[in-house]
């Protein structure tokens, strides 16, 4: 990206983040902001923690007045995906708003699943996820509602669709707006190299429309691939020549991605109908993938028998895409091309780290800090975050780390390219390079109890074996699992796996010491964890109960976690107060 595209990025993106300061906290007029915001869960549970931070979010001002803030769970049974979520959400703003709906302006924002690629998200939600900006600190929810925040006054009735770990930066010329006035779908689209759309999906743009190298266009779409190969790019006619904000070389190869879309009302009706005809579904819908390839003049039904980039494959999904394909054809795809924007996806461990830390452009457009809402006395460590924590001045964090949530007492330290995510880490110890540790509270035999489990930063938590028996297979920092064990003492028939027995990984593995307090609780686990990295022996002591992550988040004491930020948060502002 050229100077002056990152320069107006930055300063556009500013703006934004200024914009929804200025409402945080105060009543919003008609018009102003959203009428309805809707977090998607997974499960009823996570529903629950889902509005309990909600309004503790609220109640501290944190968040726009006068919002209706609603977290709509999926229904018990087979996971449906995002595609399934949207329509169950469609379905219960129908059963609360009735007509009304029609004249309010909603995003969906899409929270649900277990974040088993960033892990440290996994109990509070992706959604609830702290970035090192603003005061109070910037979470997810505010991120996205504040890169938004330009949209509901320049929109029809109908409904935004999002995610949760994503965020997209334009910038546009004062005279121009973003604007979604338009029937059927409206779909934001990104110039991106031709690698990324391969990863994405790619809108094919009708070549008669494309006119101006204006910073916003809105043109009619002709189809839209879903993670395409760069042979059906290019056959297809998706790859573009010329210049956009991002590819300032002409003649340099893009093609447009997408991120978040816009439907009318009378294509929300249109989708409840399709919830009636399909029934209870039993498989997972892609919301992009299943919706945007039915769009636009040129879509064809082929795509519905190509299961490729399926996560479970079920027997039902060819017949309820071809449902959707009939139901929605015809329905008009517009694109707003947003030729000077970004788009950043933050759902894995290495992509946080890597923006929080490393990322040099995305730091200047949000105005991320090293230090955010902190007592951090020590010098500055130039390429890691600390967040909502408390450092002892003689403490150190290496480079490429995030600290959140956390206490560092007298010379502890963390080392390079690691997560420390609620944690109390006692004087004197050091987490190694390329670790990741979370502090998770528990109910466990009717006490509270905290469990600190651990892995190696690029760990494959939802790599699957078939049995107990290929174990090994399953690399906790690049060591088998079994011989994991051995430096814990532990026998290998003695290894448990939560849930579903014939699928074992690192999520069901019952691996982690259930301890009394927060503080021993880490420093069992870290022991543990030098023992696997130094090849050292490390026995538990007898009767140390074990758990899984996935039982953890089944027992989760979610009152008790937002107790301890509480407690953490109320320390930090008393003591920055005094000083």
């Amino acid at each position: 990206m050229n100077q002056d595209s990152s320069r107006k990025l930055q300063t556009a993106t500013r703006e934004k983040l200024r914009k929804l300061n200025s409402l945080r906290g105060r009543q919003v007029q008609p018009g102003e902001f959203w009428d309805v915001v809707v977090v998607s869960a997974a499960d009823r549970s996570q529903k629950e923690s889902y509005e309990l931070q909600i309004r503790e979010k609220t109640d501290r001002k944190e968040l726009p007045l006068g919002v209706q803030f609603k977290v709509f769970s999926d229904p018990p049974g087979p996971k449906i995906g995002n595609g399934g979520s949207t329509l169950y959400a469609l379905q219960q703003l129908n059963d609360i708003y009735g007509e009304s709906l029609s004249r309010l302006r909603v995003i969906l924002i899409h929270a649900g699943g277990f974040s088993q690629r960033l892990p440290s998200a996994s109990a509070l939600g992706k959604i609830f996820m702290a970035f090192p900006l603003g005061e109070p600190i910037y979470q997810m929810l505010e991120l996205k509602l504040a890169m938004y925040v330009d949209f509901p006054s320049q929109m029809k009735p109908g409904v935004l669709v999002t995610c949760a770990d994503d965020i997209e930066l334009y910038s546009i010329s004062e005279d121009e707006s973003v604007q979604f006035d338009k029937p059927g779908f409206t779909a934001l689209a990104h110039p991106s190299p031709l690698h990324v759309g391969t990863t994405h999906g790619v809108f094919v743009l009708d070549p008669h429309e494309k006119s101006s190298s204006s910073d916003v266009e809105t043109i009619s779409c002709l189809r839209f691939l879903h993670k395409p190969s760069l042979n059906k790019m290019r056959d297809s006619g998706a790859v573009c020549k010329g210049q956009s904000g991002l590819f300032s070389v002409s003649g340099e190869e893009f093609v447009y991605t997408d991120s978040t879309y816009y439907f009318d009302f009378d294509t929300a009706k249109s989708l409840l109908n399709l919830l009636k005809e399909l029934g209870p579904l039993d498989c997972e819908i892609d919301a992009y993938g299943d919706f945007l390839q039915a769009l636009g003049s040129k879509a064809t039904i082929d795509y519905t028998n190509n299961t490729a980039n399926v996560t479970k494959e079920e027997s039902s999904l060819v017949e309820i895409r071809q449902k959707i394909f009939h139901l929605l054809k015809g329905t008009p795809l517009n694109v707003i091309l947003l030729n000077n924007s970004k788009f950043y996806h933050i759902g894995t461990t290495s992509e946080y780290l890597f923006h929080l830390t490393e990322d040099v452009a995305l730091r200047a457009e949000l105005g991320l800090l090293n230090s955010a809402f902190s007592l951090r006395e020590t010098s500055e460590t130039p390429g890691c975050c600390v967040m909502c924590s408390v450092l002892d001045p003689s403490c150190s964090v290496g480079a490429g780390s995030v600290v959140e949530f956390s206490r560092l007492g007298e010379e502890a330290s963390v080392g390079s390219g690691s997560i420390v995510s609620g944690c109390w880490v006692g004087p004197g110890l050091s987490v190694p390079d390329g670790a990741f540790m979370h502090s998770l509270c528990v109910n466990h035999q009717d006490k509270i109890r905290f469990v600190t489990v651990f892995f190696g930063i690029n760990d494959n938590l939802k790599h699957s074996v078939d049995a107990p028996a290929s174990m090994d297979e399953l690399k906790l920092c690049s060591v088998g699992l079994s011989q994991c064990l051995s430096h814990w003492e532990i026998k290998n028939e003695a290894l448990r796996f939560s849930g579903d027995a014939s699928s074992c990984n690192l999520w069901n593995a019952c691996l982690f010491p259930v301890c009394s307090d927060q503080q021993s609780s880490f420093s069992v686990s870290l022991k543990m964890l030098q023992a696997v990295l130094s090849g050292s022996t490390n026995p538990l002591p007898k009767d140390t109960k074990l758990m899984s992550v996935q039982e953890c988040l089944q027992s989760k004491n979610l009152e008790e976690m937002l107790k301890l930020r509480k407690v953490l948060y109320t320390d930090i502002t008393q003591r920055r107060f005094s000083s």
